[in-house]
Formats: structure tokens, C-alpha cells, sequence
């Protein structure tokens, strides 16, 4: 998922600077002039010290993101009122951090270790997911974000394509398109010599780093996050030429809400990420100065990046009330009636067939009560 801007910070493990390896477009390079730079603005004790904070938050983001999503899965699965297209799209998306979540432990152990004990073909496993995720969950967004259009600005129309089984298909197509981007990942990522997981390049490294990180740049944030734009600035046109109207029914002001709740996820997408790419797109197009402050601004940011999985849960409990009332009924921390629509209506069928048996069998019971009376009214006129 993170993808390492900096590899010439990297450093071999004579040294004390402790980076967490396992990014995405980490070159094997020698000990350079940046390397020496930075081991002597940075004591052995400081980059210890560091290093644990870091694998301490990496593990707290994990335990947080993983309680969070999977909480998020079990809601959307379980209440039938929770299965809207909008929130099957956020399934999706939380499946994805899930298996994110679950693949930061082993980047916070090398980091802490300094070296990949788990071997080549775990390595090649988690650097696949680490990277599916980054690319599944800006394609999400954008599709949420094209949902959102839709559903605002063609809100008749679009009802034949935004159903359960279209959101369905489009998810899978979501992890078809990322497992082929992320093919350059799949290919070349291993181990080196130390060893640590990453991604080995083959000969002429500068430049296959270099398109890679534009690769990366453009294909995973620039034009999905062009077309997320573009449907916003779309949906504010259409409500400001509607005017005041636009909010006089029930469903256009549900329509909003759920709007608003996925601009904001985005929002917080692009905020967390943003510094991210910046830092790869400066690694090849400018200097640094390698500097104490330089590092630890990059441990941050490799920190926010990951920490972005474990917001998306808090976001909708805040932002929508199905979301809050379902993690409350969940989580016993209140009773929330009207959520398991598909149990309350299994229940009202099962009751209404139950009275139908019961009215049908009285009813045959009077017909022959009443057949056989007649019947010996009959007899006794014939005698």
C-alpha cells in the first residue's frame, strides 16, 4: 500500500536507521552519501526509540482498523435495511482494509526487526494485498462517487443501473481492474540479500523506479481522484440550479446525506494520502535534504496512510444514522428496533400463514358442519 519515496534513506542494517521496508517501490541500492547524512544527524538511541513508537502505532492503527471494518462488514451483512447500493460499495471497501489491517502486523514486525523473517513466498503474498488495497480503495471511492452522481443528477434514469446485483458486479470488476494494475508488484517483489521484502527491480533501477512511481501516481490517485472531482463538481451544479426545491422531499434529503457522507470519506481519502504522493513525486522530480525532520515527516506520513482504513468506520458512524443505530444494536449499546427488516417481514409472513391454516380449518369445518346438516335435513325429508 505505501509505496517507499525514499529509497535512497534506505539503509543497510550496520545502521541504526530502522525504515520500514516493505513499501511498495523499494530498490536494493548501496549505502550512499544520504545514507552517512542521516547517521550522523540521528543517535542509534533516537532511531530505537522511533522505530518501537512506530511499530506501536502500526499495531494500534491495525487493532483499530481491523475491530472497526469488520464491524462495518457484519452490520451491511446482517440487517437487511443496511443492503442499499451505496453501502454494498462500502463493503467492499471495508473488505479491502480488512485484508489491509491484516497484513500490518508483518510490515510493523520488519520494521521493528529491521529484516523479513517469513520468507519469500508470505512476502510476495503480503506486498500483493498491501498494494491491493491502496489501488481497490480509490477505485471504490471513485465508484461511490459516480453512484453519488447518479443518484443526484439522473435520479430516474440511473435506476435501472443502481441496484444490488449491478453494485455487486461492479465491485468484482473493482478487484479484477486492481489485481491487474498491481501486476508489476506481483511480478517483481521479493527479497534481497539482508534479506527484506520489497520490490526487486531489474537492471536500469532508476528508471523502472521512476515509471513505477508515476504509475503508481497517476493510475492510483491522479485520474480516479480526477473523476471523483469532476462528479462533485457535476452533483453542485445540479442542487444549486434546483434551488431550494431540491430539498423538499423525504428522498432528496436522504439522497444528501448519503451524499455528504461519501464526499467526506473521500475528503478524508485525499487528505490522508495526499502527503504521501507528494513525497513519492518529490523523490523523483526534486532534491532533499536528509535530514532527522525528513525522516521522521516520512514516518508520519506512511503512518497516515495506513491510519486512513481505520477512519472510514468512526466516519459513518458520525455521518449516518443507519450506520450509528446498527453499530449501537450490534455493540448492545442500545436497543435499536427497524434495523432486521428481513427478519420482522420472515415473521410477519410465518404469522399471516399461520392465521390463513387456522381460518382455512375453521372455515372447512364449517362448510361440513354445515354440508352434513343439510344432508340430514335432506334424509329427513326423503323419510
Amino acid at each position: 500500500m505505501a509505496l517507499d519515496p525514499w529509497p535512497s534513506l534506505s539503509t543497510t542494517p550496520n545502521t541504526f536507521i530502522s525504515e520500514p521496508l516493505l513499501y511498495d517501490s523499494y530498490i536494493q541500492r548501496n549505502e550512499s552519501d544520504l545514507d552517512l547524512n542521516i547517521s550522523k544527524t540521528r543517535e542509534p538511541h533516537q532511531d530505537k526509540t522511533s522505530s518501537i513508537v512506530i511499530t506501536f502505532i502500526y499495531f494500534v492503527v491495525c487493532a483499530v482498523g481491523l475491530c472497526g471494518n469488520t464491524l462495518v462488514i457484519y452490520v451491511i451483512l446482517r440487517y437487511a435495511k443496511m443492503k442499499t447500493v451505496t453501502n454494498i460499495y462500502i463493503l467492499n471497501l471495508a473488505v479491502a482494509d480488512v485484508l489491509c489491517m491484516m497484513s500490518l502486523p508483518f510490515i510493523a514486525l520488519q520494521l521493528a526487526l529491521v529484516y523479513w523473517p517469513f520468507g519469500e513466498a508470505l512476502c510476495r503474498v503480503i506486498m500483493t494485498v498491501d498494494s491491493l488495497n491502496q489501488f481497490t480503495s480509490i477505485f471504490c471511492l471513485m465508484v461511490m462517487s459516480i453512484d453519488r452522481y447518479l443518484a443526484v443528477v439522473h435520479p430516474i434514469t440511473s435506476t435501472k443501473w443502481r441496484r444490488p446485483h449491478v453494485a455487486k458486479l461492479i465491485n468484482l470488476t473493482v478487484w479484477i481492474v486492481s489485481l491487474l494494475v498491481i501486476l508489476p508488484t506481483m511480478i517483481f517483489s521479493g527479497l534481497d540479500k539482508v534479506p527484506v521484502c520489497g520490490i526487486i527491480w531489474p537492471e536500469l533501477q532508476d528508471f523502472y523506479y521512476t515509471a513505477f512511481i508515476f504509475y503508481t501516481f497517476f493510475v492510483g490517485f491522479f485520474l480516479p481522484l480526477a473523476v471523483i472531482c469532476l462528479c462533485y463538481l457535476l452533483i453542485i451544479v445540479k442542487v444549486k440550479s434546483s434551488g431550494i426545491r431540491a430539498g423538499s422531499s423525504k428522498r432528496t434529503h436522504s439522497e444528501r446525506k448519503v451524499t455528504r457522507m461519501v464526499s467526506i470519506v473521500v475528503a478524508v481519502f485525499v487528505l490522508c494520502w495526499l502527503p504521501f504522493y507528494i513525497f513519492n513525486v518529490t523523490s523523483v522530480t526534486g532534491s532533499i535534504n536528509p535530514t532527522s525532520a525528513v525522516k521522521s515527516a516520512f514516518d508520519f506520513v506512511v503512518v497516515l496512510g495506513y491510519a486512513n482504513s481505520c477512519a472510514n468506520p468512526i466516519l459513518y458512524a458520525f455521518l449516518s444514522d443507519n450506520f450509528k443505530k446498527s453499530f449501537q444494536n450490534v455493540l448492545c449499546l442500545k436497543k435499536v428496533s427497524g434495523l432486521d427488516e428481513s427478519e420482522r417481514s420472515d415473521s410477519r409472513i410465518n404469522r399471516i400463514n399461520r392465521s390463513r391454516i387456522v381460518n382455512d380449518a375453521v372455515i372447512s369445518a364449517r362448510l361440513e358442519t354445515h354440508s352434513d346438516a343439510l344432508l340430514n335435513n335432506e334424509l329427513q325429508s326423503s323419510i
